[in-house]
């Protein structure tokens, strides 16, 4: 089998491949990347024969479906705003698909991929992805579900990269109509910030607030679970300290919303100057602390007895220890593998049911599938259960 990794030079979508590199039987990996600058750079990281690369530009939709037709797969690590125009792509090439977010662009070509015969899963990877298992790993063990409450840490820099930039003011857009809690059947808007609530992630990284954030979880676990009597569910993030203190000030001074100013006879957008500053200077592209947390609470009952399921992740440290896992490497890795463990399992058959069409994550896989894999490459699922 072949599969194509679009926005493959990125740093997390490298981290993806190179996990296809170790555990996968493709036999064809092709890095397809805007940033042909990048080829040597990474072909010399992955370092495999099976692995080469292809320029490609996503706006040209016909040369990029031109590209994709005769892979099997496409591992979609491209932005946000970009998933319309990629999905769309992949579901024309014919082609099964896995992308990092899962906003909801990918809907629309539902049927299209269910004409062909192809799955395609938008959002998988820490969260949303491995989180959907952790929800879905607990519920499997109840007879009905009262509330799911999703939490995360990402501990990486502001701005590494320019779509983890546009990741933050995106999420944090004050009129932004997909942050939202799911309640009593309804799904409630909410601004940013949000429904503080403390939560205690393990160690390095400590108790620290979070707050409701946009991301496909509520959708997808309400949608899951509407069978088991779900009334609440809850999604919550964080980043380092200082970058929060840094995103609650640009939203209390209006400057997420990004207007345009006139600049000795230019005009730009505020918050575009200033993640161009970010980019290029240390506060905004190193971070005390890196890595991944993910923390999920499950109610409900089984029997006569109501139970929590508490579930978390923890994977190797960032301090060097562990090769391979140095620095921003526990970031991109934890976000990455889990991107190339849903890809591989699409290519073993391992969709429940052989299904087809745009699944969401909660249809795709066995959370136990997925376990298993990440515990091959040292992170692993933990869980507690008490009665309430």
């Amino acid at each position: 089998m072949r599969v194509f990794c679009l926005g493959g030079a990125g740093r997390i979508c490298r981290e993806a491949a190179l996990d296809l590199v170790r555990f996968s039987d493709f036999e064809k990996i092709t890095i397809a990347d805007s940033n042909a600058a990048a080829e040597q750079e990474i072909l010399k990281f992955l370092d495999d024969p099976r692995v080469d690369f292809l320029p490609v530009d996503i706006n040209n939709h016909q040369d990029t479906v031109a590209r994709m037709r005769g892979y099997d797969i496409v591992m979609d690590g491209t932005a946000i705003t970009m998933n319309g125009k990629s999905t769309a792509c992949m579901a024309e090439a014919g082609c099964h698909g896995v992308n990092l977010n899962g906003f909801g662009e990918e809907d629309q070509y539902a049927p299209l991929f269910r004409e062909k015969g192809k799955v395609c899963v938008p959002g998988f990877g820490m969260t949303p992805g491995v989180t959907q298992m952790m929800v879905m790993f607990a519920a499997n063990q109840l007879d009905t579900v009262e509330s799911v409450r999703v939490s995360h840490g990402a501990f990486r820099p502001f701005a590494f990269s320019r779509s983890i930039t546009e990741t933050t003011t995106y999420e944090y857009d004050p009129d932004l109509p997909g942050r939202v809690v799911f309640e009593e059947g309804k799904f409630v808007q909410v601004p940013p910030f949000a429904r503080p609530r403390e939560i205690e992630l393990p160690q390095p990284y400590g108790t620290l607030p979070q707050y409701i954030i946009p991301h496909s979880e509520t959708r997808t676990v309400a949608e899951a679970l509407k069978n088991k009597g779900i009334r609440l569910v809850e999604t919550r993030g964080t980043w380092p300290r200082k970058n929060m203190q840094l995103v609650r000030a640009l939203y209390d001074w209006g400057i997420l919303r990004n207007e345009r100013v006139a600049i000795n006879g230019l005009e730009l957008g505020v918050m575009d100057c200033i993640g161009e500053y970010l980019m290029n200077s240390k506060e905004g592209t190193e971070t005390e602390l890196y890595g991944y947390a993910l923390h999920v609470e499950v109610t409900g009952r089984k029997g006569n007895k109501r139970k929590q399921h508490v579930l978390y992740h923890t994977h190797p440290a960032s301090d060097g220890s562990v090769p391979g896992w140095e620095k921003l490497r526990a970031y991109t890795r934890n976000v990455g593998i889990p991107l190339s463990i849903a890809v591989q399992l699409i290519a073993q058959g391992k969709v429940l049911g052989g299904r087809v069409g745009i699944l969401i994550p909660e249809q795709a896989f066995r959370p136990e599938d997925v376990f298993d894999q990440l515990q091959k490459r040292g992170m692993h699922i933990h869980e507690t259960v008490t009665d309430i």
